[in-house]
């Protein structure tokens, strides 16, 4: 499996990419089982109030998040692209911009 990580104004957030071969977790609304590589990471966005307080370039920022949406890929290159978007998706729901966003790729033996 492979740990996708995205950085920005103080804060991170990772997902997890099964590979080909791996047991990807199960559950209401995840990809077919035939899907070769699937994308498990938090979804959230900024709300007005309540949510969980974060802090992110100097201000704090509240969010309410959503159940993970699993995605599913047929090749690595796919998933990865996927991955990679995604993150810089979630930063730019709160404001920051996607270009700002350093993603890493790091291999999880786990």
């Amino acid at each position: 499996m492979l740990m996708v990580r995205g950085r920005a104004g103080g804060t991170e957030l990772t997902g997890t990419l099964y590979e080909r071969g791996e047991r990807a977790p199960t559950f209401r609304g995840a990809p077919d089982e035939d899907a070769a590589y699937v994308w498990v990471c938090d979804e959230f966005y900024e709300v007005d109030s309540g949510g969980t307080t974060q802090l992110v370039d100097g201000r704090e920022v509240n969010l309410a998040f959503e159940s993970p949406m699993p995605r599913g890929f047929d090749t690595r290159k796919q998933a990865l692209e996927g991955a990679k978007e995604h993150v810089r998706t979630q930063f730019a729901r709160i404001g920051v911009d996607p270009e700002d966003v350093a993603v890493e790729v790091e291999k999880n033996d786990a």
